[in-house]
């Protein structure tokens, strides 16, 4: 079951870029089953190098990377709040405290298209947090910021990634060439039909 922890402090002005206000207050935070999503925060830095160091585990998200790079790449994730008024969560896991990844709805400037996106620790792999993650973002992106339609895409190499956007229902609706170059299916993302968490 999906809950927000400040579900009564949000408003339509929740989505709007929050200029010259504590980040950090405005961004909600998720809870799962076995799951916090929470705001990012300048002690996740050792998570960001860690996953980012590994050239494995981060090569389908620009990895690897130097330690001030991982660190600009938190600082991107809790700056696209700021900017967009949605962004990335850190993932931690409810019985331990672990910081074991990143999940949310990202709009890169000059990008088609938003997404849902997400990386876990390599030694977090294989264990659900992916999805479970992924449904509560889902469920923000359709019950909160009251899209329309939340979408994925991916490298056509990152296999998955595709397994888990299938397991999720998702379904190909385009096929685009992004800023980068890349050309990518287009996932459509349903809204949960029962709560998977």
């Amino acid at each position: 079951m999906l809950s927000l922890a400040s579900r009564g402090k949000l408003s339509l002005a929740f989505c709007q870029p929050f200029f010259g206000t504590d980040i950090l207050t405005r961004i909600p935070t998720l809870e799962t089953k076995r799951l916090i999503l929470r705001a990012p925060q300048d002690s996740d830095t050792a998570a960001y190098q860690k996953f980012y160091a590994d050239a494995e585990a981060s090569k389908f998200y620009g990895g690897p990377k130097t330690p001030l790079d991982a660190w600009n790449k938190l600082a991107r994730d809790l700056g696209h709040w700021g900017l967009r008024g949605y962004g990335m969560w850190v993932i931690e896991e409810r019985e331990s405290g672990t910081v074991i990844g990143g999940c949310g709805l990202l709009w890169p400037n000059g990008w088609p298209r938003p997404e849902l996106t997400w990386w876990i620790a390599a030694e977090a792999r294989q264990k659900g947090f992916a999805k479970e993650a992924s449904r509560a973002a889902i469920d923000f992106g359709y019950d909160v910021l009251k899209w329309d339609l939340v979408q994925t895409h991916m490298n056509d190499a990152n296999l998955a990634a595709k397994a888990l956007v299938l397991s999720l229902g998702g379904e190909v609706f385009a096929r685009e060439t992004f800023p980068d170059g890349l050309s990518r299916d287009v996932y459509k993302l349903p809204r949960a039909i029962a709560s998977s968490h």
